[in-house]
């Protein structure tokens, strides 16, 4: 008998090790974290072991959701940049932001905490140790990821954005620990008791504002703190530095403001009570800020919103017809259900129409129509001027002693234009705005609204290249009044007249299943405007908010 061949035995194999990754759990909330030892694979091989030459689509899966977030945020947390960067989707700014979390913001013995994930969105709780010059400060914060799909080879990686690492970031801002170089502030009302968060929440942004600009003049002492350094991007949508922890305290300088404490804690209090709702009160004589407050204690809407005006606009545009001789409070005006200019149908609410009613009427109960059926009479300037030279809007030259948006009026032609005159199309206010134009309807004159008096640092104030004829105030006070009394504005500001005059309006926005409710007023030598978003109608939503300040005397 022949030898016969013995098949080949296998040989023994030693437990797998991937890239060198060893599954240790250390997190909560049923979504554990995976520990990276040296030599572990990166997010780009991990996603692609399994096969190299197919590239996935669709949503990540909940497996590489769990798998991303483990790696990403446990390389963070033991200071492994360049992993947790891999892990995103743009690790050159991940490693950027990441490197200076440690050496900048000086963060020490960082423990991150993944929540449970809703879809691909993943929360994470930090704490961490700021640590400077034998300083320690404990850092406690929310934040959260979301785990996208690469389109060039379907790797499941971090959609990488600055709010991953703190939610107050911003593209080009940066967290930095040392002498604040700006020293802190302590804001006055008009009365000399103290602004504070706690008091008025709505005053964050504001006091960042008034540090930022006057910390340095106001004779007080930098402290050493964590802060949220602005960069260009932020700085110019009208940002503030952000006082993160202070672990010495500075020495602040004194500023007062206009703010009037009674009018400050109605308009808080009157804000709360809706969703994204934001209001301004104003001394119509000289300008003076005496509230602003918003339901969102962010960013400030109240100051430097950005959103269509609606019907509030017809205040600008019926005194640009009146200027020209196209209406008339008392004469007869078209309010037609509907009417097209250039290419566009326009609707008035719910397809109403006056026959044989008076530009008053149309004013009154804010027929879209009566204003639309004029364009064709107008330049493409018209109304951007009327704006500039009567109501100082839309120059971007207030200085009222923190950061604003001052209006936009762009020329535009066509429908567009059309759109402009009642208050959609390109048009852009805020509640600090109309509470301006309201003011200017009472006075006869612009007056640059300001929360620091300009005799604080010899600023000057933007003033308007003109005023309105004697005829045309008239109208247009006239028009304001009959609407607050008889008109939609008439529920809302009921007992507050004979002295009164206001104007609601609805910004349609798309996407938005109701429009943004407008409301702006005077009452005496009081002059306010407001907005509830998504709120529906002016005369319901942010009439009341107007309404309450208003009642509190001029």
């Amino acid at each position: 008998m022949g030898k016969r061949r013995r098949a080949a035995e296998r040989p023994k194999r030693k437990p797998a090790v991937l890239g060198g990754m060893i599954a240790l759990v250390v997190g909560g909330a049923g979504f554990g974290l995976y520990a990276l030892y040296d030599g572990g694979a990166s997010a780009d091989e991990a996603s692609t072991l399994s096969d190299h030459k197919s590239v996935k689509t669709g949503p990540p899966s909940a497996l590489e959701i769990k798998t991303v977030t483990s790696r990403f945020l446990t390389a963070w947390q033991r200071g492994r940049v360049t992993e947790a960067a891999a892990a995103t989707d743009d690790a050159k700014a991940a490693t950027a932001l990441l490197t200076g979390y440690t050496k900048d913001a000086r963060l020490k013995d960082v423990t991150l905490t993944p929540g449970r994930p809703t879809g691909a969105k993943v929360p994470f709780s930090v704490k961490a140790t700021v640590s400077y010059q034998g300083v320690n400060k404990p850092l406690a914060y929310t934040s959260s990821l979301t785990v996208v799909r690469r389109a060039s080879d379907g790797a499941a990686l971090v959609g990488w954005q600055p709010a991953v690492v703190h939610p107050e970031l911003k593209d080009g801002d940066t967290l930095v620990t040392g002498a604040s170089g700006t020293p802190p502030v302590k804001a006055l009302d008009r009365a000399g008791g103290e602004l504070t968060v706690t008091a008025y929440p709505s005053l964050g942004s504001v006091l960042d504002g008034l540090r930022e600009k006057y910390g340095k003049t106001a004779g007080g002492k930098a402290g050493v703190e964590l802060r949220v350094v602005r960069g260009k991007a932020s700085k110019k949508a009208g940002l503030s530095d952000k006082t993160l922890v202070e672990l010495s305290e500075g020495t602040p300088g004194t500023v007062k403001t206009t703010l009037d404490p009674k009018f400050q804690a109605a308009a808080e209090q009157q804000v709360a009570k809706r969703e994204q709702a934001s209001v301004v009160a104003l001394r119509a004589s000289t300008g003076e800020i005496l509230a602003v407050a918003n339901s969102g204690h962010g960013f400030n809407i109240g100051f430097q919103g950005s959103l269509a005006p609606g019907s509030t606009m017809k205040v600008i545009t019926s005194s640009l017809l009146i200027e020209k001789g196209l209406a008339e409070a008392d004469k007869k005006h078209p309010c037609p259900k509907t009417f097209t200019f250039g290419g566009w149908k326009f609707h008035n609410d719910d397809d109403f129409e006056i026959k044989n009613g008076t530009f008053k009427a149309s004013f009154a109960r804010s027929c879209n129509t009566a204003f639309i059926s004029q364009a064709k009479k107008l330049k493409n300037d018209d109304l951007t001027k009327q704006a500039q030279q009567v109501f100082g809007l839309s120059m971007n030259n207030w200085s009222v002693g923190v950061p604003t948006l001052d209006g936009s009026v762009p020329v535009q032609s066509a429908a567009q234009m059309a759109a402009s005159l009642i208050g959609q199309g390109g048009v852009r206010m805020n509640p600090l705005n109309m509470a301006s134009v309201a003011a200017t309807v009472k006075t006869g004159t612009f007056h640059q609204p300001y929360l620091v008096a300009p005799s604080v640092d010899h600023r000057t104030l933007a003033t308007a290249s003109r005023t309105m004829s004697a005829k045309t105030l008239g109208q247009l006070r006239e028009l304001m009044n009959f609407t607050a009394a008889y008109g939609t504005a008439a529920e809302a500001m009921s007992g507050l007249g004979p002295d009164y005059g206001a104007k609601t309006g609805s910004a349609e926005v798309d996407n938005q299943k109701k429009p943004n409710g407008w409301f702006t007023a005077y009452r005496g030598d009081l002059a306010s405007a407001g907005v509830v978003q998504a709120g529906g109608h002016g005369g319901d939503t942010a009439g009341p908010i107007v309404a309450t300040l208003l009642k509190l005397g001029s």
